[in-house]
C-alpha cells in the first residue's frame, strides 16, 4: 500500500513530516548531530538493514537535509554530511529529547543537554525571537498566512473559535487536498 504524500499540503508541519516523518530518517539525523557520517556508522547504531538505511538516506539527500560526498574512490565509500537545513532541524531533536525525557523515562534521563562553557543542565524551550519570551498556549497561537489557502483559513477560525467555545464541533467538509 503506497503511503500518502503530505508534499502538497498547506501545512508547514505536513511537509516537514514529508521529509522527517519516518521514524528512522530522525534517528539518522540524530546520529549526523552526534557525528556520524558513514553509513556503516549508522547501520551499527542504529541495527538498521542496509537496503532501509539506503532508502532513508537517499530520501534525506534528496530533502536537502543531508549532502552525499565521496571519500574514497577505490572503493567508491561516501559519507553524509548535515546540510544548513539539516542543521536547522537542531532544536526539533532538542524539544523531541526534553518531551522524551519528561514524559517516558520515569527511571532517569539517558541524555541530557548541557552548556558546554558550564557543564550544567540546559532545559530547551521555544522562544520567541523577536520579543525573547517564552512560547507558551497562553501568549501564542497560530495565524493564518500569506499563502494560506481557504481550508487553512477555516481550521485555524476554527481553532481560536474552539479557545473561547469548548463545545464546538469541527465542519470535516474542509477540503483536505488543498488545505
Amino acid at each position: 500500500m503506497q503511503r500518502k504524500s503530505f508534499d502538497k499540503m498547506q501545512c508547514p508541519i505536513a511537509r516537514a513530516l514529508e521529509r522527517v516523518g519516518e521514524w528512522w530518517s530522525i534517528l539518522i539525523l540524530r546520529d549526523a548531530f552526534y557525528g556520524m557520517t558513514r553509513f556503516d556508522e549508522f547501520q551499527k547504531s542504529l541495527d538498521i538493514a542496509p537496503n532501509m538505511l539506503t532508502k532513508r538516506l537517499t530520501a534525506l539527500v534528496e530533502a536537502q537535509l543531508l549532502e552525499r560526498r565521496q571519500y574514497s574512490e577505490k572503493p567508491p565509500r561516501y559519507e553524509y554530511i548535515l546540510t544548513e537545513r539539516g542543521r536547522d532541524f537542531r532544536p526539533v531533536l532538542w524539544a523531541l529529547l526534553e518531551w522524551g525525557n519528561n514524559n517516558f523515562f520515569p527511571e532517569g534521563h539517558s541524555v541530557d543537554l548541557v552548556n558546554r562553557k558550564t557543564g550544567k543542565v540546559a532545559k530547551p524551550v521555544v522562544v520567541d525571537s523577536v520579543s525573547g519570551k517564552p512560547m507558551t498556549a497562553e501568549d501564542f497561537g497560530p495565524k493564518a498566512g500569506p499563502a494560506a489557502t481557504e481550508g487553512v483559513r477555516r481550521r485555524l477560525a476554527f481553532g481560536a473559535a474552539k479557545r473561547l467555545h469548548p463545545e464546538l464541533k469541527p465542519d470535516f467538509s474542509i477540503d483536505k487536498v488543498t488545505s
